[in-house]
C-alpha cells in the first residue's frame, strides 16, 4: 500500500499512540492472523504491549498474550512471529544512536529504512578494485547506480538490512527489526561477474576500517561466504575483522547453510561471533527449538564455530520493491481482501506474509538479528567494547536441547537477557583470555554471581586448582602460572562444582563428557589467545590514518 493510496482511505487515530490508521488495516491484520484490540489500537501497539508484558511479568505472561491477541498457526504463512516477540527484546532498546554495517551482495533503498526519515549513512560499492561510496544526509532520498534495478543480488542484501534495522514502515511498525532506529551503512560485496570474493569482502572491510568511525558505525553484519581456503589459514579478511574490532566494532557472520563441517571466511575469523541456525518452529516454547543445517567447524585460530545460533526460519523480511513478486503480492491480497480465498495456495507458495513481507530462511537472517541485538546492547551501555559484546551474548544464550554443541556453540542468543547483562555491566572493557607475560600466564573471567572462581587445567594432570581474585565488581583474575611451552586444556570451576569452558578464549576441544576444554598453547612466553590490539591496527595501515 502506498502512502498516497492510504492517504485518500478513511482513518482513524490509534487510541494508544494517535497514529492515523487506515480503516483497511484492520482487514490487512486480519490476514496477518492478529486480533486488533477492542479499543482499536494498531498493530505497533499491539506488539509493544506484549513486549511490556515481557518486561513486567515474564515469559509465561507473555506466552499467553500472544496466544489470545493473535492465535499462531506454524503452518501458515500469515502467522510468522514478529522479530522482537520471537527474540523477547526489551521495546526500550531501539538501537538509538548505533549505526550498523552491512556486507552483502546487493541492496534497495527500502521504505523501512529511508521513512519517515532516512536511515541509510552511506551506500558502497566493494565488488570493483576501484571501490565507490555514496553518503546521504537525515533528508535525503538514498539513491545509487542500478538502486531500482529490482535484481535478485538486491533481494538478499534488502531483507538482511531490513531484518537487522528496518522500522516496519511497510507493515505499520509490525514487522520490524530489533534496532530499530539503528542507522545503516549498506557495503555490497558482488562483483561485476556475479560472484563474492575473499577479495571482494577484504575490500569491503578494509573501506570499513578507513572511513567505519567517520559514519559511527559500531556494529557490522556479514552475510556473505568468501573462497574455501586450506585448513585454518588466516587471511586478510581475519586481519581486517580483528582491526575493527580492536576499535570496538562488534563483528557478527553468517555460519551459512550447508549442513556440513565446512566454514569459509569470513565465519571462520576467531574474532567475529558467527552464528548458526535453529528452528523456533514458529512459537514462543524453547522447549520446540530444533538445529538449523547450518555449517559448524573450526576457526582459524583452532577454536570452534559457531558460538551461538539463532533463528533462521520463519523470519519476517521484505518483498523487495518493483519486482514481478512485490506486483503479484499487492494483487493477491486484494483479491483476498475481497473474500476470495483462492488465492491462499499461491499466497503459502511465495511465503508471503502480507502484501510487503514474506517470511524466509538461513543464517543470512540469523546473523543481522544477532547484530541488531548487539546495537540494543551498546545502547544500553555505550562505553562497552566489542569483545564485552561478544562475551555477554555467549553468556545470555541458552542450550538447545539435544543439539551436539559443535552446531550450536553457547547455544540459542537471548536478546532480552543479552541487553539487560549490557545495562548491568560495571566494566567498560574486557581483555580477551588468557593472556602471558613475562611473569607467566593469567586467565579473566566476568561472573558477578560467582562466589568463588577456580582454574583447573591439564598442565598439572587436572590435579590441583588455581585460585582465582576478584575485584569487587565480577572481574576474575588468577595467575600469573608459569606454564610449559605446548598446548594446555582447561576450565573454570564456579563456587563448588560448576565446571565451564572460558567464554572470552574461542579455541576448545572436546572435554569426552559432551561439552568443551578451552585450550591455550604457549610459545615464547605469550599465549596464542592475546593479542595486540596496535599492532593489530598498524598490520591494517590505520595507525597511518588521522
Amino acid at each position: 500500500m502506498t502512502s498516497e493510496s492510504r492517504s485518500a482511505e478513511t482513518v482513524a487515530a490509534c487510541s494508544m499512540c494517535g497514529r492515523p490508521t487506515a480503516i483497511d488495516l484492520l482487514d490487512e491484520a486480519r490476514s496477518w492472523r492478529f486480533r486488533e484490540r477492542p479499543d482499536g489500537a494498531c498493530p505497533a501497539c499491539v506488539q509493544e504491549a506484549l513486549l511490556q508484558t515481557l518486561l513486567e511479568n515474564g515469559d509465561a505472561a507473555l506466552h499467553a498474550a500472544v496466544q489470545t491477541c493473535w492465535p499462531l498457526d506454524a503452518e501458515a504463512a500469515f502467522g510468522a512471529l514478529p522479530t522482537p516477540l520471537r527474540m523477547h527484546s526489551d521495546p526500550r532498546y531501539l538501537g538509538r544512536g548505533r549505526t550498523i554495517a552491512l556486507i552483502d551482495s546487493g541492496f534497495h533503498p527500502h521504505p523501512d529504512l529511508v521513512k519517515p526519515a532516512n536511515r541509510i549513512h552511506a551506500w558502497v560499492d566493494a565488488g570493483r578494485d576501484e571501490v565507490v561510496a555514496i553518503r546521504f544526509a537525515a533528508d535525503d532520498q538514498p539513491r545509487w547506480p542500478g538502486w531500482d534495478a529490482g535484481e535478485g543480488h538486491q533481494w538478499h542484501g534488502t531483507m538482511t538490512s531490513v531484518s537487522a534495522a528496518g522500522n516496519g514502515f511497510l507493515g505499520h511498525g509490525l514487522y520490524r527489526g530489533l534496532a530499530s532506529e539503528a542507522g545503516v551503512v549498506l557495503i555490497a560485496a558482488r562483483q561485476p561477474d556475479g560472484r563474492i570474493t575473499n577479495a571482494s569482502i577484504e575490500r569491503a572491510l578494509r573501506w570499513l576500517v578507513d572511513n567505519g568511525e567517520a559514519l559511527g558505525v559500531t556494529v557490522a553484519s556479514l552475510s556473505v561466504a568468501g573462497d574455501e581456503v586450506a585448513g585454518a589459514a588466516r587471511t586478510g579478511i581475519d586481519r581486517h575483522i580483528d582491526c575493527l574490532v580492536a576499535r570496538g566494532v562488534a563483528v557478527v557472520c553468517a555460519a551459512g547453510n550447508d549442513g556440513v563441517r565446512r566454514l569459509v571466511p569470513p565465519a571462520t575469523c576467531p574474532a567475529a561471533l558467527t552464528v548458526g541456525g535453529i528452528d523456533d518452529a514458529n512459537n514462543l516454547d524453547h522447549r520446540d527449538l530444533a538445529i538449523w543445517h547450518s555449517n559448524y567447524g573450526e576457526a582459524a585460530d583452532g577454536g570452534s564455530k559457531p558460538e551461538l545460533v539463532a533463528p533462521s526460519l520463519w523470519l519476517a523480511a521484505p518483498v523487495l520493491p518493483g519486482t514481478a513478486v512485490a506486483r503479484e503480492a499487492a494483487a493477491l491480497f486484494a483479491i483476498r481482501r475481497s473474500g476470495d480465498r483462492s488465492v491462499d495456495r499461491r499466497i503459502d507458495e511465495l511465503k508471503l506474509i502480507s502484501p510487503h513481507y514474506q517470511h524466509v530462511d538461513g543464517t543470512s537472517f540469523a546473523a543481522p538479528i544477532v547484530a541488531s541485538i548487539a546495537a540494543c546492547m551498546q545502547e544500553a551501555n555505550p562505553s562497552i567494547s566489542a569483545r564485552l559484546v561478544r562475551e555477554l551474548l555467549i553468556r545470555s544464550a541458552h542450550p538447545v536441547p539435544g543439539a551436539p554443541r559443535e552446531r550450536q556453540g553457547a547455544g540459542a542468543v537471548e536478546a532480552g537477557r543479552a541487553v539487560a547483562l549490557a545495562a548491568g555491566e560495571a566494566h567498560a572493557t574486557t581483555s580477551v583470555s588468557p593472556t602471558a607475560d613475562a611473569e607467566g600466564t593469567r586467565f579473566f573471567l566476568h561472573d558477578h554471581r560467582a562466589r568463588r572462581v577456580r582454574v583447573c587445567g591439564s598442565w598439572n594432570g587436572w590435579n590441583a586448582t588455581l585460585e582465582a581474585g576478584n575485584d569487587g565488581a565480577g572481574f576474575w583474575v588468577a595467575g600469573p602460572v608459569r606454564l610449559s611451552a605446548g598446548t594446555h586444556a582447561y576450565k573454570y570451576i564456579i563456587d563448588v562444582d560448576t565446571w565451564i569452558d572460558d567464554p572470552l578464549n574461542a579455541q576448545k576441544t572436546p572435554d569426552g563428557l559432551g561439552g568443551l576444554n578451552s585450550v591455550v598453547t604457549t610459545k615464547g612466553g605469550r599465549a596464542s589467545p592475546d593479542r595486540d590490539a596496535e599492532a593489530v591496527l598498524a598490520g591494517s595501515g590505520a595507525a597511518n590514518r588521522r
